[in-house]
């Protein structure tokens, strides 16, 4: 198959992200080398950037931020400022995205977009949704994330700067009865939400 008939199923198929079995699905490809070898040569012609081993960006249509930060590190999901930036709770925007995972906490630069990861216990993995092609908290367990992250000592935030309205209080509320820490429960208290 040519270059230009790869590049025009790539761009008639609308992919962001785009793995080497994504390519191999879409070329109607048998072999995991070949598609390999595809994307190593579109990679070199710039119609594909490398975002880590085996998963590439289009660049015919080019995702957004929260879904590259999706794909980079899984499993994750977007949360404290970034989440509380997107639902209008905080106002700065913040120069990272930053996401959520029980993975190792970790920091990554593409492309010159800084990508940050958190980690937190696997009992605390929950309550995220997904918008379109991005994995992201609700507004309550962002929050809940945020204050959480900050009572273990791992972020500072001016909680008295946070615009509490999209937030639904009765909802956080039932959330954080889930969370038995303490240092956890004082910050609660001490913010008074």
């Amino acid at each position: 198959m040519r270059i230009v008939d790869i590049i025009k199923i790539i761009k008639k198929s609308g992919v962001k992200i785009v793995s080497l079995s994504d390519l191999r699905k879409l070329l109607d490809i048998e072999k995991d080398n070949t598609s390999y070898k595809i994307a190593e040569k579109l990679v070199a012609e710039k119609f594909l950037l490398r975002l880590k081993k085996g998963v590439y960006l289009s660049a015919f249509n080019p995702p957004d931020s929260f879904e590259i930060a999706n794909a980079i590190y899984t499993p994750s999901y977007i949360s404290l400022e970034s989440a509380l930036n997107y639902y209008g709770v905080l106002p700065q925007f913040p120069y990272s995205v930053t996401s959520i995972s029980p993975k190792k906490s970790k920091k990554l630069l593409i492309d010159e977009k800084e990508f940050e990861y958190v980690q937190i216990s696997h009992k605390l993995y929950w309550d995220f949704r997904r918008e379109g092609q991005t994995v992201i908290a609700s507004p309550e367990k962002a929050l809940l994330d945020m204050i959480y992250i900050v009572s273990k000592g791992l972020r500072r935030i001016e909680f008295e700067d946070l615009d509490y309205s999209p937030i639904n209080k009765r909802d956080f509320h039932k959330m954080c009865k889930r969370i038995d820490y303490r240092p956890f429960l004082n910050k609660l208290k001490e913010i008074g939400i």
